[in-house]
């Protein structure tokens, strides 16, 4: 997965520009006990994601981006505007490029949700557990959590 180096100073615009993400994070972590969360802008024009909020930074630092150009998820979650829910480590090595970091976090589940803004999709909050399955009330969270975090696109 390609990550993009940033200056300081691109940092602090992006950390600034998410003031609800931190706050969004911790009370999913209440809720529903996830491992990571990340949150990520949707760049139409190149069909890219770009980060701008995670929980664990070394992992996944602020600014990495995915390409998601003629990808079954890209279409699914970002053209299409749905959740996404992936269950297995089969379910994610088939839509991650990232599968073996996300297995060696030791995460086994994981939802990304729309964050839509003018019925466009303008970026995706995305939750992963260590567990294999997940229950309906994650999704429903999540689908919540998106909401809430929608004005920090804007």
């Amino acid at each position: 997965m390609p990550e993009a180096t940033l200056t300081a100073t691109q940092l602090a615009r992006l950390e600034a520009a998410s003031p609800l993400l931190p706050a969004i994070d911790a009370v999913g972590r209440e809720a529903m006990g996830h491992a990571l969360c990340t949150a990520m802008r949707f760049e139409a024009a190149t069909m890219r994601v770009r980060r701008l909020y995670t929980s664990n930074a070394e992992a996944y630092p602020l600014g990495g981006w995915k390409a998601k150009r003629d990808t079954a998820w890209g279409r699914h979650v970002l053209l299409e505007g749905r959740v996404f829910v992936g269950e297995g480590a089969a379910a994610i090595e088939a839509h991650f490029d990232d599968h073996a970091l996300i297995a060696r976090l030791g995460l086994r589940s994981i939802v990304n949700v729309p964050v839509r803004l003018g019925g466009a999709c303008v970026g995706t909050l995305n939750f992963l557990w260590e567990a294999e399955r997940l229950g309906l009330a994650h999704v429903a969270t999540t689908r919540l959590l998106a909401l809430l975090a929608a004005p920090d696109w804007a």
